[in-house]
């Protein structure tokens, strides 16, 4: 009978140590919970790196791209650096500060 009673001592002992290990140890749940998170995290800078990446992809072959004729290269000019072509006029519009500025009202949805 005695042989039972430390048997069963070990196993509760044992089993309160692995819950110990589970809940609270070294790469326990908490720490996998953790890492989950960080995944999720870096997944989600990961799309936003895709996105951005695909998009200056798309660009390098729009501005490379020989059929275009240069399309893409004469519009990033004109754009960014205000370049025209000889025997066009530029002008810029300029809103005046002093005018009052117009608010629309909040588009609230259908009337019901």
């Amino acid at each position: 009978m005695r042989v039972v009673r430390i048997a069963c001592l070990l196993l509760v002992l044992l089993l309160a140590w692995l819950q110990y290990r589970w809940w609270l140890g070294t790469g326990g749940k908490h720490d996998v919970q953790a890492l989950q998170q960080q995944v999720q995290a870096q997944a989600a800078d990961n799309a936003a790196r895709q996105q951005r990446n695909d998009a200056l992809s798309a660009e390098v072959h729009d501005l490379t791209d020989p059929s275009s004729g240069g399309e893409a290269i004469e519009e990033r000019a004109r754009n960014e650096l205000g370049m025209v072509k000889p025997g066009e006029t530029f002008y810029r519009v300029v809103k005046d500060p002093r005018a009052p500025v117009q608010v629309k009202p909040a588009d609230d949805g259908p009337a019901h």
